[in-house]
């Protein structure tokens, strides 16, 4: 099993990750120097190249992938299961792993890609199993099918993503300028700086750890930059707290929706309105209006197809992706000026993204602006008005949308953009 978030020992070097658990534990020594020879033989044999005395936390997320389908490989597996492998990697990286898994299929491995990126299925399986609402409800050879009619399987109707349509946008609503951010003695943002307008949706691009999580938990108050300013709606403000930007009208969609965007014990109606509590639709005399916090729960509920439950039912039951919709829909239902999404979309099927998609784009033509920070390709391109990539805490200079391909998008995801774009 290849698990979706890495299970490595980052201060162990490949192969010492490779044969953690594979030799006797009353061994004299390490059969290093046969483990090596293997190791270099699998490598070479699969196209899963990788310096095996480099310590894991010096390594690529793309290398980190490698090591972890290596593990398996070196202890023989027959039957290797992908769980969701391109989620962390650039274009030019997934290239190489489909490269790889083709040849693993030709040497006679048993290979289940898990993904709900459709045209990665169709290009790396030779047969879908399409899974909705916990069963199996078709097999499809993927020579016979395309990615509309297994969208349509996935979400039991046809499924198209809305168009995003050009308009001018208004005055700046949020820039960042120079912003710089340190954590444990790693530099994680260095000279950040990018403007969002009214009206508009910003793009920001990258593979998984280029510093995307630390900028947003700057601009949404939760860490104080090292250098450089934050502007919101025009005013430059030296320390913003997140009470005070929900306030003001910023909403959020943090990406680690278990641990910043809900309380799993707290049922959907709290969670709902616990960013605005303040507001006095939602209090009264220092107690909380119940009747009409349950009712804007059930009106998010309802307009963002919120599954798992009704208002009185404890968030920890929902599905990540029902989570998920519950946590953007709370926001759009505020009407916020401005709404930082963080990976909006993650873990939810075909036609839970053509949803918010169109939310997203309903809310841009209201006049808001959106910094959109995704690791999707089409969800940026299908988006953004402008797009900027963040590769190891430095923003690329922003780019329209009408100029950029997934294949420049991919180099530019790789660090490699044009200076004067």
């Amino acid at each position: 099993m290849v698990h979706q978030h890495f299970a490595l020992a980052p201060n162990l070097t490949v192969i010492e990750n490779v044969v953690a658990g594979t030799e006797p534990l009353w061994g004299w020594r390490s059969r290093r120097s046969a483990a090596r020879k293997k190791l270099a033989e699998l490598s070479s044999r699969f196209g899963l190249a990788v310096d095996p005395d480099r310590l894991v936390s010096e390594l690529s997320v793309g290398e980190r992938q490698r090591v972890e389908i290596l593990k398996p490989l070196y202890r023989d597996a027959k039957i290797l299961i992908l769980d969701e492998p391109t989620a962390v990697l650039t274009p030019a990286e997934s290239e190489s792993l489909f490269a790889a898994l083709k040849t693993m299929a030709a040497e006679g491995l048993s290979l289940i890609f898990i993904s709900h990126k459709l045209h990665e299925v169709m290009r790396s399986a030779d047969r879908v199993a399409v899974l909705r609402g916990g069963r199996k409800i078709a097999e499809r050879r993927t020579s016979e099918t395309s990615v509309d009619e297994l969208a349509e399987l996935m979400v039991g109707r046809r499924v198209s993503r809305p168009t995003r349509t050009a308009q001018e946008p208004g005055a700046p609503m949020l820039a960042g300028r120079d912003l710089g951010f340190a954590k444990g003695g790693r530099t994680l943002v260095e000279a950040a700086s990018f403007e969002l307008r009214a009206g508009e949706v910003l793009g920001i691009i990258g593979v998984s750890g280029n510093g995307q999580s630390s900028l947003v938990e700057m601009v949404c108050g939760c860490e104080a930059p090292a250098s450089g300013e934050i502007a919101y709606f025009g005013e430059t403000q030296a320390t913003a707290s997140p009470r005070g930007l929900v306030a003001s009208g910023v909403g959020r969609v943090p990406e680690d929706r278990h641990a910043q965007g809900a309380v799993g014990e707290l049922t959907l109606w709290e969670n709902a309105v616990l960013e605005r509590l303040k507001e006095p639709r939602f209090r009264r005399l220092g107690f909380v209006r119940r009747a009409e916090a349950r009712g804007f729960a059930t009106d998010v509920i309802t307009r963002f197809d919120v599954r798992g439950g009704g208002p009185e039912t404890p968030t920890r039951l929902l599905s990540g992706g029902n989570m998920q919709k519950m946590i953007l829909g709370r926001n759009l239902a505020s009407d916020p000026r401005i709404l930082i999404a963080a990976q909006p979309t993650r873990g939810l099927d075909e036609g839970a993204v053509a949803g918010v998609h169109a939310e997203i784009l309903k809310a841009r033509a209201s006049g808001m602006g959106v910094l959109l920070v995704s690791e999707d390709l089409d969800e940026v391109l299908g988006l953004a008005d402008r797009v900027q990539a963040m590769v190891k805490g430095r923003l690329s200079p922003p780019v329209p949308v009408e100029q950029l391909d997934a294949r420049r998008l991919g180099r530019m995801m790789a660090g490699v953009w044009d200076e004067a774009a």
